[in-house]
């Protein structure tokens, strides 16, 4: 069995997802194999992905629409697997994507991202040497295109890490590269959202797993990203608020739980989860926590934040 899968949510990128292709051709390593996830494309993405297999297989995907999944070997000798799905949002994608991995690890790469090319080979190495059940795989660096990394280099001194640990101590704040244990993200899936909401952001089954698991640190370039002017998950994010309030409700719901959290980042969470209850309507938001006294006491920021939210978005 191969080690890695490179997985990819693809919605409409059949303009960029081509460059995501190139790099993995390139890799030095090719003990992967690539999974795109069509999240109900409507451009070329299909056709595209299909012209790069020898000779593609239709396959049996539960969920996906007869004739629009298929598997095959590419010339530059890797396996890809195509699944088409009805549009559901990103979270969605990556429940499809965990419930059709079999590898031991396994790496989102987005569909407008790309690998330097020897990702894989730095992934495989790292693990092989360092790897084990102690840890829920490797954290990594995004590089922007001109050649840095997002946030800066990780300390020299640091070998492994808790997820939520960068964030809260301030070590490294910016976007990272999270290659998982499948087995893991498994467990933890799928990830139930709301009806209409598709703004969930899938860090919500990486913050269950990362709770209790460390992560090996590679002070290694693994993922290039360049952000679109579109409706990614990295941009308009008040507008992603009024969207999906009831999801990103959830979301502060358990970053409130976290035990390796702090008491600063858990009222972050509370002043945001009283403000997405507001947007979503939601008259139990105090029932529905556990952490009352400290939803009580960020509710008047809340209401603030809810307010300032519906002025940007007016």
């Amino acid at each position: 069995m191969l080690p890695l899968t490179v997985f990819t949510p693809a919605y409409n990128r059949a303009h960029t997802i081509w460059r995501t292709y190139e790099s993995l051709c390139r890799q030095t390593s090719k003990e992967f194999e690539w999974l795109v996830v069509d999240d109900g494309s409507t451009d070329d993405t299909r056709s595209l992905v299909a012209s790069w297999l020898s000779q593609p297989q239709d396959v049996v995907v539960p969920g996906s629409e007869t004739g629009m999944t298929f598997e095959g070997q590419c010339d530059a000798g890797f396996k890809i697997k195509y699944i088409w799905k009805e549009n559901g949002g990103l979270h969605t994608g990556y429940n499809t994507a965990y419930a059709n991995i079999e590898t031991e690890l396994c790496v989102c790469i987005d569909s407008d991202d790309w690998m330097p090319d020897d990702a894989v080979e730095k992934i495989l190495t790292c693990w092989r040497l360092r790897g084990g059940n102690r840890f829920a795989g490797i954290m990594g660096l995004d590089f922007d295109t001109q050649g840095q990394p997002l946030g800066g280099f990780f300390p020299d001194d640091l070998s492994e890490a808790f997820f939520l640990d960068m964030y809260i101590k301030n070590i490294h704040r910016a976007d990272s590269k999270e290659v998982m244990r499948t087995d893991l993200m498994k467990k933890v899936a799928p990830q139930v959202g709301f009806e209409g909401e598709k703004n969930f952001n899938p860090v919500y089954m990486l913050l269950q797993v990362c709770d209790d698991y460390p992560l090996l640190v590679l002070n290694e370039n693994l993922c290039i990203v360049e952000y679109q002017q579109d409706d990614s998950m990295s941009r308009g994010i008040y507008r992603q608020y009024v969207n999906s309030p009831r999801s990103f409700a959830k979301l502060r719901l358990l970053e409130m739980q976290l035990k390796r959290n702090t008491f600063k980042n858990r009222f972050r969470s509370a002043v945001h989860y009283v403000s997405s209850c507001l947007l979503a309507r939601e008259h139990r938001w105090l029932s529905q926590t556990s952490n009352k006294g400290l939803v009580l006491a960020a509710s008047p920021l809340g209401l603030l934040l809810y307010l300032f939210i519906k002025y940007k978005t007016r």
